[in-house]
Order: structure tokens, then C-alpha cells, then sequence
């Protein structure tokens, strides 16, 4: 891991929260970087301390409004969730986010792409994993004790076909037509529309269910009245109820 180096600050910086670029340049890469996102975001829901983002500018030192990256998709752990117009680390008790994952699109040169490796590598990315899903091609990074005691910030995954990533839980898993990635409980991960239409499946039957119980308590309550009615007039008959039981 990096440590920070005492920077001279002003407390009239600003720091951007948009580095001027789009988020995605077509509708392949987006619909990727999105349903990463969800579904990263969606895995970790109930945890308040790991934190997903996409497209967020990551400020590794604080000072240096110029060194920066937003990786389309990022988690960080032992961080609270919220929200935020840039990830400053610093403000995070120094946490780096752990696991980057950039979607290439046609413009990514190589150039642009070794940088982005060597900022990861710099800052303390444990996993970094990068998809061309126009190409269908998909490589990941680790950083691991061997690594660095060799001299390494991190190592290529040389058999990524099956990898589960440590911090994630999650399996890849690359076919002929496209990456597939699958939750640690063995479910694939959904796209955005699928994940909506769970979410109303989910709502709906907890709407019939909810409905099931209030007519079985309105059946209930009717059935006691009637009880009654049938008690009171037992005994405007000069019959005690109790008896016929």
C-alpha cells in the first residue's frame, strides 16, 4: 500500500467533481458499467460500510487536485455509504478503494489505459479488472504479499477463466458471446431491467401476501361476531353456551 506524502494544502482548493468526459461512449459500454454497478450495489445493500460507485473521481492525495482517476466502477470497503461529488481519500481515513473495474470502449487507447494501471497500481487497488465488451475480452490484476515482496504493485491473473475475486465473492466466468458474472450464492448477475422486474415480482407478492392476511384476519374477526351473536341469543334463550361445548 502507499503512503501519502505530507502535501501542502490551502483550504480554498476546490476539487472537481467532473473531470469533462461522458460516462460511457455508447450504449454497450454504459449498459456494462451500469449493471456492475446495480448489481455490486445490490450485493452489498445491507452492508453500511462498503461503498459502490461509478464514474466518480477518486482524489488519492489530498493537495493534488490534478491527480485523479474515476474508474467506471469502484468499491471500497470500511467505507460508509452516501453520497459524495468526488471520492477524496483523505476523508475516507485514508482508504483506497480496493477493486476498480474499467469498461473499454473503441476510443480507450493504450496510452490512456497504462496510465490508468499505473495510478491503480500506485494508490492501492488490490483487484483490477478490465472488460472489452466489444472484443469480449476481459483480464484482471492482484495485488498480493508475493507481489509486493517481489517488487510489484500488482500481478496479472494469469488463469482468470473461473477467478473469484477475494474481495467480491463473485465468479467470472468468459464464454464465446460475453463475460458472465455470478453472485457468491451461485445467481448470475442480473441486468438493471431484470433487477427491476424482481424488485416488482418481490413488491407484488408482498402486496398478495399482505392482502392474504387481512382478509384471513377480516374471515377471523367475522367468525368471532358471528360466535357471539350465536352466544347472546343461546342465552336469550335461557341456554348457557358453555354447556354445549
Amino acid at each position: 500500500m502507499v503512503s501519502q506524502l505530507p502535501t501542502p494544502t490551502s483550504p480554498n482548493l476546490v476539487y472537481p467533481e467532473d473531470d469533462g468526459l461522458p460516462m460511457s461512449d455508447n450504449t454497450k459500454q454504459f449498459r456494462w458499467i451500469m449493471e456492475l454497478y446495480y448489481n455490486l450495489e445490490w450485493l452489498f445493500a445491507e452492508n453500511p460500510n462498503i461503498f459502490v460507485a461509478g464514474n466518480l473521481l477518486w482524489y488519492p492525495v489530498e493537495g493534488q487536485v490534478k491527480l485523479c482517476q474515476a474508474p467506471d466502477v469502484m468499491v471500497a470497503f470500511g467505507v460508509a455509504k452516501g453520497d459524495r461529488g468526488s471520492y477524496q481519500q483523505w476523508n475516507e481515513n485514508n482508504v483506497a478503494p480496493q477493486v476498480v473495474f474499467e469498461i473499454l470502449s473503441p476510443s480507450n487507447t493504450q496510452t490512456e489505459m497504462n496510465r490508468k494501471l499505473l495510478f491503480y497500481a500506485r494508490y492501492g487497488v488490490e483487484e483490477y479488472y478490465i472488460y472489452d465488451p466489444h472484443k469480449n475480452d476481459f483480464s484482471g490484476l492482484l495485488r498480493s504479499p508475493t507481489s509486493e515482496s517481489e517488487g510489484l504493485s500488482l500481478q496479472v491473473i494469469e488463469k482468470i477463466q473461473g477467478w473469484v475475486s477475494p474481495r467480491l465473492g463473485i465468479r467470472f466466468e468468459l464464454s464465446e458471446e460475453a463475460l458472465q458474472l455470478y453472485r457468491p450464492d451461485g445467481k448470475p448477475f442480473a441486468t438493471y431491467l431484470e433487477i427491476q422486474r424482481n424488485l416488482e415480482q418481490e413488491r407484488e407478492r408482498a402486496s398478495q401476501a399482505e392482502q392474504r392476511a387481512e382478509k384471513a384476519e377480516i374471515a377471523l374477526q367475522e367468525e368471532r361476531r358471528k360466535a357471539e351473536r350465536l352466544s347472546e341469543r343461546l342465552r336469550e334463550m335461557g341456554i348457557n353456551p358453555k354447556e354445549l361445548e
